[in-house]
């Protein structure tokens, strides 16, 4: 049995690695929207989903855009009928960026605005001080982080991540194009938090695994605001810069680089994380082409380009090239914010297998989802096929590499799920709720 991707066919039985077995055919294919009618439900009472947004502090253009498209996502969703039979409610947050904010935010959500479940958040700090008073709570806890800390087994039961993949699957993908086009002796330069040091650990593992080396690790600041002092400490022998930046300081930090090297580089590899919210063609970041990104979702329009993939784009609001289609100078963080689109969905879904009713069901909500496994590429998940495996609370997908050339983000090379994939490292289905 295959399972069908927009490139692949992955092996079911390697796919199924570390996957718990015997998912329920409902919650397996239950993801398309539903027709039932608002009135037709035991109750006429929305379903709220707490949001937690980066709306200040260091995440704030990813917040805005999370916003955007959670915004979309509901009101398809209303649009098909809502969560069994009911309407849904956004309930904002703003967390600042900041793990004590985020837990605050949670207790607000579970003790003045009586939401059933939580969504949303992307910088790993702010998840991992939310956590575990999640658990607390016993209030479902639903990120769109990338961060390892779900499936390391670091947080609980309470805490998952069905909608987009993490650092390790991503670095792990990434590895042998770099070993195999690039170079094998690379410089990190990462951010010096929670989602950095991920990039740190586990691309160093993967890029020796492919016989290279990682010749210098470069940790920044998140806050830092110039980068010049930090370029020199770049070995003679780097091959390839492997750089990772977040915040609002990402141009300044990619223009910098460019400054310093001028027009004798090493490859560069970068994760687009480093320009999100930030266009490929602004002032200064010439040099870039020609450089290679990794992208959780390609920001500009491809010639292979899927009807769900066009859909989804005017749906958030975006034009070609990943700008607001009001505004082309506002930059879309296209790469990430598909997560909180497919994971509106996959909630939507869960909620459905399990009959939800309230908060006396969040655990056979938990239940649901943790027994999905195929995530055919549609429109609930149009950034591609994917595999989630209810032990760890991760899902699986495909990672895009694109090169820029002539000033555009062009997919160069797409992973396969398979090559993502790696050994559970914790069994949540055994812990008590």
């Amino acid at each position: 049995m295959t399972i069908k991707t927009s490139n692949h066919a992955v092996s079911r039985r390697k796919a199924l690695l570390g996957l718990g077995a015997g998912a329920s055919a409902l919650a397996t294919t239950g993801l398309m929207p539903g027709t039932m009618g608002f009135a037709q439900a035991q109750s006429s009472s929305p379903i709220k989903i707490g949001f937690q947004k980066h709306a200040t502090g260091i995440g704030a253009a990813y917040g805005r855009w999370y916003d955007a498209t959670t915004t979309a996502a509901v009101q398809r969703i209303n649009d098909s009928g809502g969560i069994n039979g009911r309407p849904v409610e956004i309930v904002t947050e703003d967390d600042g960026t900041d793990p004590s904010r985020g837990a605050e935010a949670l207790e607000k959500f579970e003790k003045q605005h009586s939401c059933d479940v939580a969504f949303g958040t992307l910088f790993s700090h702010v998840v991992i001080g939310s956590a575990p008073r999640a658990a607390e709570l016993k209030l479902p806890y639903f990120v769109v982080s990338e961060g390892h800390h779900v499936a390391s087994g670091m947080l609980n039961r309470y805490t998952l991540q069905p909608g987009i993949t993490d650092v390790k699957s991503q670095v792990v993908s990434m590895a042998p194009f770099i070993a195999g086009n690039l170079g094998k002796k690379v410089t990190m330069i990462f951010p010096d938090f929670a989602f950095g040091h991920d990039h740190r650990d586990f691309f160093t593992q993967a890029i020796e695994a492919q016989g290279g080396e990682v010749v210098a690790k470069i940790a920044i600041p998140p806050t830092e605001t110039s980068f010049t002092r930090y370029f020199p400490s770049i070995p003679r022998e780097t091959e390839v810069i492997y750089h990772v930046m977040v915040g609002p300081a990402v141009l300044t930090f990619v223009k910098e680089m460019g400054e310093f090297f001028g027009p004798s580089r090493p490859e560069i590899f970068g994760f687009i994380d480093s320009l999100e919210a930030v266009g490929i063609d602004s002032p200064g970041l010439e040099f870039l082409e020609g450089t290679y990104f990794w992208e959780g979702m390609p920001r500009h329009v491809q010639g292979n380009q899927s009807d769900v993939e066009k859909t989804y784009r005017a749906a958030v609001g975006c034009d070609d090239r990943g700008a607001s289609i009001d505004d082309p100078a506002d930059v879309s963080t296209y790469a990430h914010m598909f997560g909180c689109w497919e994971t509106l969905n996959v909630i939507k879904a869960g909620m459905e297998a399990a009959d939800y009713q309230g908060p006396q069901d969040r655990t056979k909500l938990i239940e649901a989802v943790e027994a999905m496994t195929d995530m055919p590429e549609s429109l609930d998940h149009p950034q591609g096929a994917k595999l989630f495996n209810g032990k760890t609370h991760q899902v699986f997908g495909q990672q895009f590499i694109s090169k820029v050339v002539d000033g555009k983000l062009a997919v160069e090379h797409v992973t396969t799920i398979e090559e993502g994939l790696y050994e559970d490292e914790v069994d949540y289905t055994t812990q008590p709720f």
